[in-house]
């Protein structure tokens, strides 16, 4: 729905409008975990006062998929930390195996669009888009391992990625140096495909791959918490 979409339509309220139109956003990525949600600017954008926005992003506040923080005002919510923790832990063991799997009889044509892939992945970091670069991390990861001969183990993968899309997360939205980290290790991994290495190689570089975007959302995650409890303490008398 775009804004002249939302000013047009006469079958719901505005505030209905307001709260589909900003929900959308929150999950395509483009407004990403910790985007702040100025009331005024999305009114101006939709057309609409201020109050069908406050009365939307309350109903998403409802839904845990905005908070409210005294200073700061509205944000995107963050993602459970220990929901993603584990996810990215799991996906780490099962897309590594996936992709071992996959390695001994991928197609020539897959790695050619994997590594097509990668060098878009490249492009977009002049100008840094997380939901795109996102989007086209996984059909990088998809090229790689889609081919997996077991389909439970395939499943499982299918299952933690779609998983990651639910928690409205990327570590690419709030921490961008990654991108340009994630992007190296693909040209390694790359390069194990093309002269054709071991498995267990294959698998423990995607593994490590994964756990790399892990251990740099907890950094992120570290940083945050130390920041709000000093902003806590300076505020004590």
């Amino acid at each position: 729905m775009t804004a002249g979409d939302a000013v047009n339509s006469t079958a719901m309220s505005k505030s209905q409008i307001a709260y589909q139109w900003i929900k959308a956003r929150i999950g395509d990525g483009t407004f990403s975990p910790g985007y702040r949600l100025v009331f005024g600017q999305i009114a101006q954008e939709l057309g609409f006062s201020p109050v069908p926005v406050r009365e939307a992003v309350r109903r998403l506040e409802a839904e845990g998929l905005v908070t409210y923080e005294h200073n700061i005002g509205a944000q995107v919510a963050m993602a459970d930390e220990s929901d993603y923790q584990h996810t990215m832990q799991t996906l780490a063991l099962v897309e590594g195996y996936a992709a071992a799997l996959a390695a001994p009889s991928l197609p020539a044509k897959a790695l050619d669009t994997a590594k097509g892939i990668n060098a878009e992945l490249t492009a977009c970091l002049d100008h840094f888009e997380p939901s795109r670069f996102t989007a086209l991390n996984r059909d990088f990861h998809r090229a790689l391992f889609g081919t997996c001969p077991n389909p439970q183990v395939l499943d499982l993968v299918d299952r933690g990625w779609n998983r990651l899309a639910g928690l409205r997360t990327s570590t690419f939205s709030f921490v961008p140096g990654r991108a340009h980290e994630s992007v190296r290790e693909h040209l390694k991994i790359l390069d194990l495909f093309d002269r054709g290495a071991a498995a267990g190689e294959i698998e423990q570089a995607v593994r490590e791959h994964r756990l790399a975007t892990l251990d740099t959302f907890l950094a992120y995650q570290a940083g945050r918490h130390t920041q709000e409890g000093t902003a806590s303490g300076d505020g004590k008398a």
